[in-house]
């Protein structure tokens, strides 16, 4: 081909023709993130105005590198700002430096996870690494398992085996089954359950919600009794998901005993461990994960609280052969190896990004040690803003946490209760304008909750007692306004 035509630097020319240009481009882009990466504390954690990098179509001619240099800061000036120590809203942290450099790793050689023969070192390392983090789960030496683009894939692909293993339905599918196939969860599980089963074909009222208690645990109890109810309305129970680390509250469900419920009616038992999965790494707190060790398959999602740069997902079983059994669809078009599955042949995704490579050196550059001090003192932040809430008679806690998550609201008593949704919207504005603190704002118990979600290495106690002022403040003028 003749690529004269194009920009000097739009491909690496693989003879080195033109690396003085690309190596100049290449810094001119480093410098620009680094600039925006080691200022992030002076700008805000959400954007203050979004700017769209310019007119939105494909230009005839190629665009000049000072208009994509400028598109550049453009999207990362109207981007969210999880590096601001003040931005604690979410589980979306700021990425490891390794999980940045990981990614242009993958990028660059730009392997195909589809199979070995296109990913040939990074299909072993996938295999290998993720072999070994299900042994952290305790699911023994059989285990293993699949990343994935986000945990929603996951728990898709874990409830997709469970119900072929439950229905032999790999070929036949569901259509001919007498009784409706259903999965337990609890209310405050996630919404990719329902598009799970969706996607399944088994509909989203085939996601049965189990009670969820005062502190968003799923009520055991309530769950034997919806298996009992759902026998005896002709339904056919094939599944439980547990939660570890509810999206709104961060609860963990008592995994322990809803295990031996789901052994006891034989079904397969999930648990969603997105959130909560990274517990594994803290000596301190892995105790509260346990019963994990029971389930059939977990999801876990290190795009989280292991600080990967998404995405970056996985779903693990406590046997890896029924990926063959009960999932695998053979690729003519890839050569096979022998000993080797090829991981797209047993995952949801075909072609797929080389993930792995920002997990492996980001857990080499931080390790277990680092993982437990960082989520140890993630803990102690939270028990800080927990303390401050309990001291204000105008702030309710949700309920007792599990992880670094606490959830609370206003309830000022100087207002009308229908007047509580808009003091604590209005309170999540100005801790963002005034404070440059940002907590997310969700919907729970039909009312507006403030989150906080301590994940930023760079958040400090001093964080936390500025955005109590300033709740002060602001309860003090508006109590004030009242009078």
């Amino acid at each position: 081909m003749d690529s004269r035509f194009l920009p000097a630097t739009a491909f690496i020319d693989p003879e080195g023709r033109n690396r003085n240009e690309v190596e100049r481009l290449v810094q001119q882009v480093v410098d620009l993130i680094l600039a925006k990466l080691t200022g992030a504390a002076e700008r805000p954690p959400m954007p203050e105005t979004v700017d769209l990098p310019g007119p939105i179509t494909i230009p005839e001619a190629a665009a000049t590198e000072a208009t994509l240099l400028q598109a550049i800061r453009d999207m990362v000036d109207g981007s969210m700002n999880p590096a601001n120590p003040g931005y604690i809203g979410h589980m979306d942290p700021m990425p490891a430096t390794m999980a940045i450099l990981g990614d242009l790793v993958a990028a660059a050689v730009n392997n195909n996870m589809l199979s070995l023969e296109m990913s040939p070192s990074f299909s072993r390392l996938e295999t290998l690494l993720l072999r070994a983090i299900a042994g952290l789960f305790g699911l023994g030496e059989q285990a293993g398992g699949v990343l994935t683009s986000g945990g929603s894939l996951a728990n898709l692909q874990a409830l997709a085996v469970a119900r072929n293993v439950a229905f032999d339905s790999v070929e036949p599918g569901i259509t001919g089954l007498a009784q409706r196939p259903v999965i337990f969860a609890s209310e405050a599980a996630h919404t990719s359950l329902q598009k799970a089963a969706m996607l399944l074909g088994l509909g989203t009222a085939a996601v049965i919600p189990v009670r969820a208690t005062a502190d968003s645990r799923m009520d055991p109890e309530d769950l034997r009794a919806r298996i009992d109810q759902a026998r005896g309305a002709g339904q056919h129970p094939f599944c439980v998901v547990a939660t570890a680390g509810t999206t709104t509250t961060g609860n963990i469900d008592p995994l322990a005993e809803i295990g031996a419920i789901a052994r006891e009616h034989g079904l397969w038992f999930h648990v969603d461990a997105a959130y909560g999965g990274a517990l594994v790494f803290s000596e301190r707190h892995r105790w509260r994960l346990a019963g994990i060790e029971q389930a059939d398959s977990i999801t876990f999602n290190p795009q989280k609280w292991l600080y990967v740069a998404k995405t970056c997902a996985m779903v693990l079983f406590r046997d890896a052969g029924v990926l063959e059994r009960a999932f695998r669809i053979p690729a003519p078009y890839m050569r096979a190896t022998d000993g080797f599955i090829n991981l797209g042949e047993i995952g949801v995704q075909g072609t797929r990004h080389a993930d792995v490579v920002k997990l492996w050196l980001t857990l080499q550059h931080i390790g277990q040690q680092g993982y437990a001090r960082l989520i140890d003192d993630g803990y102690r932040l939270a028990e800080r803003v927990v303390e401050g809430v309990r001291q204000r008679p105008f702030l309710r806690l949700a309920g007792e946490i599990d992880t670094n998550i606490v959830c609370f609201r206003g309830e000022p008593d100087w207002l009308p209760a229908e007047r509580w949704d808009d003091w604590n919207a209005a309170l999540q504005a100005l801790l963002l304008r005034e404070g440059k603190i940002f907590l997310s704002l969700p919907v729970y118990r039909g009312g507006r909750w403030l989150r906080a979600v301590l994940l930023n290495p760079y958040t400090t106690d001093a964080v936390i007692d500025a955005m109590f002022k300033q709740i002060d403040r602001f309860a003090g003028r508006e109590r004030g306004q009242e009078r």
